[in-house]
């Protein structure tokens, strides 16, 4: 049975709607959407730059030099961070979401952040998957034949990044996959399909 998925079910994802919120907004919610796009590029580039390197939040700051300090960098990742995407899912409240948490809980600033990172790295990639899915409706194997692809073509390109966090995929991507997949996919599987995924690309 080939199951119809719509591009707004992909669109308003709890991922979907909190990089919307971030990113979009006139208001100090955009402003520390801009300090964490700086965090997301130190450790976009400290990944690319020395692959397998030990992060801390010290290397971190210092990449992200003049803008960075400790306190902004526990305001963008961390238990006290502003608006983390964990929450979101958490809040969401919903079997799936709980489950997607549970997946990208971290007891860690800095592997918090890499999360982040991952799907702010990854966000081009999915809105020209969108953007195709809109022009050419099409059914969920080639929808997930599509992530698949672009996931793989994002790792080969962020080959530090995606093999960060033992090839955790963007969380985005993860969620994505659920919905394709109609509810059928766990997000344990979801995510450990993708990291394979990645494994493979790099």
């Amino acid at each position: 049975m080939t199951l119809a998925i719509s591009t707004p079910d992909l669109i308003h994802t709890v991922v979907g709607e909190w990089h919307r919120r971030l990113s979009t907004t006139h208001s100090a919610k955009r402003s520390h959407w801009r300090t964490k796009i700086i965090y997301f590029q130190s450790v976009s580039w400290l990944l690319a730059m020395s692959p397998g390197i030990r992060l801390s939040w010290r290397r971190i700051v210092e990449a992200a030099s003049p803008q960075g300090s400790r306190s902004t960098f526990y305001e963008v990742a961390g238990a006290h961070a502003r608006h983390p995407l964990i929450e979101d899912l958490i809040r969401d409240g919903r079997l799936d979401s709980i489950q997607l948490a549970l997946c990208y809980r971290r007891s860690d600033a800095v592997a918090q952040l890499v999360d982040e990172t991952k799907v702010w790295s990854f966000w081009p990639y999915r809105e020209r998957l969108l953007a195709r899915f809109a022009a050419e409706p099409a059914p969920a194997e080639a929808m997930e034949a599509a992530l698949v692809e672009a996931l793989a073509a994002w790792a080969s390109r962020n080959r530090g990044l995606a093999a960060a966090l033992d090839h955790a995929p963007p969380a985005c991507a993860a969620e994505d996959l659920m919905i394709i997949k109609g509810g059928r996919v766990a997000a344990f599987r979801a995510t450990n399909e993708l990291s394979d995924i990645i494994r493979r690309a790099i």
